[in-house]
């Protein structure tokens, strides 16, 4: 490797314990200020390192080039899970449309893209908020609750079973599987089971799908043809797994994080209790604040330079999204929490080729229980410790007590 231009060394971000606590935001602040060009080493045999992007600009910038940054050449993932027995496994994180460049992403992309475009999604607003409301009538005569598995994991866990055709009594299936994948120390073997479990799931429904075909995503992947041919089986592993960690663990985190910032916040929430015409902005703005997915990988197709720093073809280059929402440059104040931000060009979706497909739909699924929450619940606040999941890869909250005047 050639001499760095930044030398800064002895932070690894892929250490999951370091953001146990939280996302490492003092960490962020100082690669920003000394190397946001940092080359972060790897303590695993095989895996050579990565550049950590920090900065807002660079995070954009390699966004919308995957020409130069590919998806697909080296995958999305900083690493993926060793040994044979993960084969099936890699090949389904790569085999999906976040492990594709231009043009076969694209490909894939419009097969599905009409579930969730704007006009799609305008639709489902009527159905989500009768699931919210649902979702709050068992809760609010309670007075307290654990609120991920009660409320914040529950709305697009029922609204991802919908979009796929999960019957009702299998959606605690998929909260498992994605509490089992997203665990980063979680024992390799429950790791490797909880892959077979939910490819052997998905290849079930397939299967079903192509008997008798119904109007869900699954019946749509299942029927789909490429060339006259159908997919394989590794892309339709993607595709699952795909939707059951995107659709719902981003989500899920968003609405608990919202909270929690509103808790830790009050003078933010009295704003919207308040003005509830300020709750679209909030969303924003708890977007750039937790902004859910962390990093993602992409790989230099040829030498190229960021920053002064020379980046040799084949280097892993890594965005991290946490960092770039928090950049001083672009979000005055950036560590402050304000529901009234404009402008707010978050890149908590990602940008370019990659912006997230589903950002209506989750936009749409916070707002509205936001709306209702607050409505209903209005002085909701964290009444315990707070267990977060132990991922550099998604900010995520495991646990969360909260307390609220009881409601009928």
């Amino acid at each position: 490797m050639d001499a760095r231009a930044y030398p800064l060394t002895g932070i690894n971000l892929k250490d999951p314990f370091l953001f146990e606590q939280g996302v490492p935001h003092h960490l962020f602040r100082q690669l920003r200020r000394e190397a946001p060009v940092y080359w972060n080493d790897e303590i695993e045999e095989n895996e050579p390192g990565f550049w950590a992007l920090t900065r807002y600009d660079d995070v954009v910038a390699v966004s919308k080039n995957p020409g130069l940054f590919s998806s697909a050449m080296g995958g999305h993932q900083i690493s993926f899970p060793p040994g044979t027995e993960f084969n099936r496994a890699n090949a389904a994180i790569v085999g999906n449309m976040i492990g594709m460049d231009p043009p076969e992403h694209n490909v894939f992309r419009k097969m599905v893209s009409p579930h969730f475009s704007g006009s799609a999604v305008k639709k489902m607003e009527p159905k989500i908020r009768e699931i919210v409301t649902g979702i709050l009538d068992r809760v609010a005569p309670l007075g307290e609750c654990e609120f991920v598995s009660a409320v914040a994991a529950e709305l697009p866990l029922i609204v991802l079973c919908e979009l796929l055709g999960v019957p009702k009594e299998d959606r605690r299936l998929l909260f498992d599987w994605t509490n089992r994948l997203t665990d980063f120390l979680n024992d390799p073997m429950d790791f490797l089971a909880a892959y077979g479990e939910l490819f052997a799931y998905g290849q079930a429904m397939i299967e079903r799908r192509r008997h008798a075909p119904t109007g869900d995503l699954m019946s749509i992947m299942a029927n789909a043809r490429i060339d006259g041919q159908p997919l394989d089986q590794q892309l339709l592993d993607g595709f699952f797994l795909l939707l059951v960690i995107a659709g719902n663990e981003t989500t899920r985190n968003t609405i608990s994080g919202g909270v929690l910032a509103l808790s830790e916040h009050p003078d933010q929430r009295r704003l919207l209790l308040a003005d509830p015409a300020l709750i679209p902005s909030a969303i924003e703005e708890m977007l750039r604040y937790i902004t859910p997915v962390i990093h993602f990988r992409r790989t230099a197709t040829a030498d190229t330079e960021i920053r002064g720093q020379q980046i040799r073809r084949g280097d892993k280059v890594v965005m991290w999204y946490s960092a770039a929402n928090r950049d001083e440059d672009v979000f005055p104040d950036a560590d402050a929490f304000d529901v009234r931000r404009t402008p707010n060009e978050h890149v908590a979706f990602g940008e370019g080729q990659h912006f997230c497909l589903g950002a209506w739909l989750g936009r749409l699924e916070l707002r509205i229980l936001f709306e209702e929450l607050l409505r209903r619940l209005p002085d909701v606040e964290v009444a315990g410790p707070v267990t977060r999941l132990r991922s550099y890869f998604l900010n995520g909250i495991m646990q969360m007590p909260v307390r609220f005047t009881p409601r009928r």
